[in-house]
């Protein structure tokens, strides 16, 4: 499978990249410019050594060439490469990790902004709509997912409207270790898994750490 990182040159993108390249998986790692995706991958190779499973291309490129899709775009950023990516995007699952916290907005980034759409993912939806939009990746911290030589101590919650696609994305994103994946039901819940973003930064400011996730117990007993 193929996997296209669009906007995959921040923290967040280029942590899911590492990891799904650790996983044996051909990751695609998209930017607005070719010359910004080629930066990442270089840097990727820096730090993995000169893996083979990994290219640059622009963010529409990335998305015609990937099976799946994972957005990692700040959410000022979302809608205009929403709109580039539309026509790769068609008939493909996409996993969307938009934030909508007030930085987008020259705010704080431990407070929410609420979308009239209800959610960043479903924003997605609406736009793309003939890809199946799954909210993933919200509540994974960047500097965990960067922390590619140990395991991720955190659940990753999703929703969507799919159940193939939910079921392609939990193998997926199971393949990191440590992460089990925690499905919250259909698309319209992804309004309450965004916003344990901004809890979640804010609770790592407050400890003075990077690291802080959650796990949701007792659900296999």
């Amino acid at each position: 499978m193929k996997i296209a990182i669009i906007g995959g040159t921040g923290g967040q993108g280029l942590g899911i990249a590492i990891r799904f390249i650790q996983a044996g998986e051909d990751v695609i790692i998209g930017s607005r410019t070719i010359e910004k995706a080629q930066t990442a991958v270089d840097k990727v190779k820096d730090l993995l050594g000169d893996v083979k499973n990994v290219k640059a291309a622009e963010n529409a490129d990335a998305a015609e060439e990937g099976d799946l899709l994972v957005l990692t775009v700040p959410l000022a950023a979302q809608k205009s490469t929403l709109i580039s990516i539309k026509e790769g995007a068609k008939g493909k699952t996409l996993l969307d990790a938009t934030g909508p916290l007030e930085s987008a907005i020259g705010g704080s980034p431990i407070d929410y902004i609420d979308l009239w759409e209800g959610a960043a993912a479903e924003r997605s939806a609406k736009i793309l709509k003939d890809t199946q939009v799954i909210c993933a990746f919200n509540n994974v911290s960047s500097a965990a997912l960067m922390n590619f030589e140990e395991p991720i101590d955190c659940d990753c919650l999703i929703s969507g409207d799919n159940a193939d696609s939910k079921a392609i994305a939990t193998e997926l994103i199971e393949k990191i270790p440590g992460v089990k994946v925690v499905d919250c039901g259909p698309l319209k819940r992804a309004k309450i898994i965004e916003k344990i973003t901004p809890l979640l930064i804010g609770l790592n400011i407050r400890n003075k750490t990077q690291f802080g996730g959650i796990r949701i117990t007792g659900l296999d007993k």
